[in-house]
């Protein structure tokens, strides 16, 4: 039991960022009349939580699994910036979409169809999902910690102004230490490397060494927080909100709608989400140990229909699409096994409902050193791959490399199942693709000629 409660707040810590990073984005879109953007943030943190709350729940009580899960970044981005700011969709609309994508994964996931098209992904991708993960995970950390950051010529560099940036010698200092405890095998080292950092940054905080990120080098953080503690500025006060403006908001997304243009905004949110929630529990439940000799998840169906709650609950409330999160791999790694580490994070979600966000507390910095090391463990997934076969190695190279690099657990998914059939066929082997892979194939790239070659846009 204390081990599952360790692991369920270190898996809180670690995704806690989430209760201020949605409502930040989801804010820049949706436009409540009356309403300040203080309060819009407000009532999108508490929908945020709400969403995150039931659909843990889901996890631990049907489920049993020690998954988290909360809306995604990158689907709530592209609700906001693409979908409502970019195409013009009123931000209805596209609780709509969401809504309806929600319904779509229920009903595939009660008749079993979800779980025989994650079947159907070929076993090396499965086997290198863990190890994708865990490099997109390194990226993710160390750029919060302002370890590396972008380059307009190389894309990505060594922080500049390391030496002068406390919040990278702290951040630094804090993984190191981690990792000693973890090395040390001291019961719950993630979660006291990130409160040690937490004492640090704040400590820090009172002596003046508050860095501002765009003084440390221009635009080159994606996370920029005005100090160390990372709050915004937003004040937020006790709980007592009033979120009916966003309840039940999705059913005038309905009026007035084109039917081509609201399917493929349907179509994108479906495909990306399934394939996120699909590589996250095989990635997570591979370093569990939970799946089968085939790399499948046994009864995967039910953590599925979680996140399709969620989705679904998600959107009707007001928020952008749940799904399963990797930083559920913090807890795994603390030793969480069972829906009790789900029980402590659902149950940390509600906590935070009486001063939103209670989470906001502890400094991103110090929450995402859980995620780099998690990622050097991960990154063991890779024995598993029969490096010795190209039918192998070319799909479970392709789906380590392409997903942190494009920052789509998704498209490493997808550059793997499309190489597989391709590569099988080419040594004389296509009688052993199965026809619902060249299906899947086949799909991804139709829905990388939706989503990039400006057929939305052009629908819309």
């Amino acid at each position: 039991m204390r081990t599952e409660i360790v692991a369920g707040i270190t898996t809180f810590l670690t995704m806690s960022y989430i209760v201020v990073v949605n409502p930040a984005i989801l804010g820049l879109a949706i436009d409540v009349n009356g309403r300040t953007a203080a309060e819009t943030q407000q009532m999108l943190a508490v929908v945020t939580l709400i969403s995150a709350a039931v659909a843990t729940f889901v996890m631990a009580f049907h489920a049993n699994r020690p998954f988290g899960q909360a809306p995604g970044l990158g689907l709530n981005a592209f609700f906001a910036f693409t979908v409502v700011l970019t195409l013009g969709i009123p931000w209805e609309t596209a609780l709509a979409a969401v809504v309806v994508e929600g319904v779509i994964f229920l009903f595939l996931t009660v008749i079993g169809a979800r779980e025989y098209v994650i079947n159907m992904v070929p076993e090396p991708v499965k086997f290198a999902v863990g190890a994708g993960i865990g490099l997109f995970l390194a990226i993710i950390g160390l750029q919060a910690m302002h370890v590396i950051a972008s380059d307009p010529a190389t894309f990505v560099q060594f922080n500049p102004a390391f030496a002068t940036d406390p919040l990278a010698i702290i951040s630094v200092i804090g993984l190191f230490l981690t990792f000693a405890l973890v090395a040390a095998d001291v019961s719950g080292a993630i979660i006291l490397g990130i409160i040690a950092t937490t004492i640090i940054s704040y400590a820090a905080d009172a002596m003046g060494y508050s860095p501002h990120a765009s003084e440390v080098a221009e635009g080159v953080f994606l996370y920029t927080p005005a100090s160390l503690s990372g709050q915004t500025d937003i004040v937020y006060s006790l709980a007592g909100y009033d979120i009916t403006p966003l309840i039940g908001a999705f059913m005038r997304g309905f009026s007035n709608v084109d039917s081509m243009g609201f399917a493929l905004i349907v179509f994108t949110f479906f495909f990306v989400d399934f394939f996120d929630t699909a590589g996250t529990l095989t990635g997570v439940s591979q370093i569990a140990g939970f799946l089968d000799e085939d790399g499948n998840l046994p009864e995967i169906n039910k953590p599925l229909l979680a996140d399709a709650i969620g989705t679904t609950v998600g959107g009707i409330i007001g928020t952008s699409t749940v799904t399963t999160y990797i930083e559920s791999s913090s807890g795994v790694e603390e030793g969480g096994r069972t829906g009790m580490t789900a029980l402590v994070v659902a149950l940390l979600f509600v906590a935070s409902l009486a001063v939103v966000p209670l989470a906001a507390a502890v400094p991103l910095h110090a929450s995402h050193i859980a995620l780099v090391v998690v990622a050097v463990l991960m990154l063991r997934n890779i024995v598993d791959i029969q490096w010795d076969d190209l039918s192998h190695a070319v799909p479970a190279g392709l789906t380590v490399l392409v997903m942190p690099f494009t920052f789509s657990i998704a498209y490493g998914i997808a550059a793997g199942i499309i190489s597989y059939p391709v590569v099988k066929a080419a040594q004389g082997e296509w009688r052993d693709v199965q026809v619902g892979q060249w299906v899947l194939a086949g799909a991804f790239v139709l829905y990388f000629a939706v989503r990039t070659s400006g057929i939305i846009q052009a629908t819309v």
